[in-house]
């Protein structure tokens, strides 16, 4: 029987899911890396956690199935869009990934505005406003606060896209996590010379672009010696993470709406053709679908606040998962239960990350609202 490899670079870790040729899930594997904060707004990865992350999980998940690599028949990626990753001539990465939910860039977003004569033309180039965790402005943030470091730059990535890279030494990305970068006429899915121009981004840095199914590499002998699997095995362009569950949920025809609550919450929706919203307020892409598009709401903090949390405030619950085998997560719902439906007025405001649908503020911040003597940490965690 034939297999297909899914990879998943996330904000919380590397993720690797075999299938069988019937589209059932054979088995999974994820590995957790760690994001940074050095400074209030930013938010930052290593690109290398992510490369091992990856070969982990795949040889953890071959190692559960008892599978080789040369069952598996194809490779698809997917993961955190708008992640700016920055190589020079050699392909070695100049410095930490900038993230999606990367808040630093809100003077950028109004320069490169201007720069390209407006809101109202800014949509028509790319069907959206610029935002602080798109890709252009993390460009132009770096060009004028690091120039040695831009100065070296000869390819730009997202972070799927460099783990394509390393595993098949090709610079290349797919039309669904193009359009979240504000370089990408998303109408006739290309990139957008206007733009680049206007940025001065030079076009030879930016990866080759294809549909998401279209194969976009195979497996070379380096990647095969990190990973087990088979050189030669074809890596298809895949989909930014919300295009691509967006896929597997069946989101592919009108009518049909997913919401899906990960690092980020959102609300997802097919579009079979291209319309984007006058105010830029939702975000208008290309579907991993051929020939589609899709509008999106994006909440930045949503399981990242659980995760928050858990790293801050659940020390017992992580301490007695270690010793119980459980899953920290699991502790801390059951500590929710403990408090009733509304946690007795208790609000929370999610904005730990700033915010993006449909007021996009990176100043946005989050605050418990309404706590009084009664509350309890079972109020909190629900």
């Amino acid at each position: 029987m034939a297999y297909l490899l899914g990879i998943d670079v996330s904000t919380t870790g590397a993720k690797a899911l075999l299938m069988d040729e019937r589209g059932n899930v054979v088995v999974s594997a994820t590995t957790e890396y760690p994001l940074s904060t050095p400074r209030p707004l930013w938010s930052e990865q290593n690109p290398a956690d992510w490369w091992q992350g990856a070969c982990a999980s795949i040889g953890s998940a071959l190692a559960k199935a008892n599978l080789s690599g040369d069952a598996v028949s194809a490779v698809g990626l997917t993961g955190q869009m708008h992640g700016l990753v920055l190589l020079d001539e050699a392909g070695q990465v100049l410095r930490p990934a900038i993230l999606w939910n990367d808040q630093r860039t809100g003077a950028q977003c109004a320069e490169i505005t201007e720069r390209v004569g407006g809101l109202s033309n800014l949509i028509a180039l790319t069907g959206n406003q610029v935002l602080p965790g798109f890709t252009a402005p993390k460009i132009v943030w770096v060009c004028e606060n690091e120039p040695e470091t831009y100065s070296r730059v000869a390819h730009i990535l997202l972070p799927k896209d460099y783990v394509r890279y390393r595993l098949t030494g090709e610079f290349a990305t797919e039309v669904s996590d193009a359009s979240g970068t504000s370089l990408f006429d998303v109408a006739n899915r290309r990139w957008s010379d206007q733009v680049t121009r206007a940025l001065d981004i030079p076009r030879e840095w930016l990866p080759c672009c294809t549909e998401s199914p279209e194969v976009s590499g195979r497996i070379s002998a380096s990647a095969a010696q990190a990973t087990g699997l088979r050189v030669g095995t074809p890596v298809v362009g895949g989909g930014g993470d919300q295009a691509a569950q967006a896929v597997g949920s069946g989101i592919v025809q009108p009518g049909i709406i997913s919401v899906t609550s990960g690092t980020s919450g959102v609300v997802f929706a097919h579009a079979e053709k291209h319309t984007a919203d006058a105010e830029g307020r939702l975000h208008a892409f290309c579907h991993a679908v051929p020939g589609k598009w899709h509008t999106m709401g994006v909440m930045l903090s949503a399981g990242g606040s659980f995760r928050w949390l858990r790293d801050n405030l659940g020390e017992p619950e992580r301490a007695t998962a270690q010793l119980t085998g459980d899953d920290p997560y699991d502790l801390l719902t059951r500590e929710a239960v403990r408090a009733p439906v509304g946690s007795e007025g208790l609000l929370f405001l999610p904005y730990l990350t700033g915010e993006r649908t449909p007021y996009a503020d990176p100043q946005a911040r989050g605050a418990f609202i309404g706590l009084t003597v009664r509350h309890t940490k079972s109020h909190v965690v629900r």
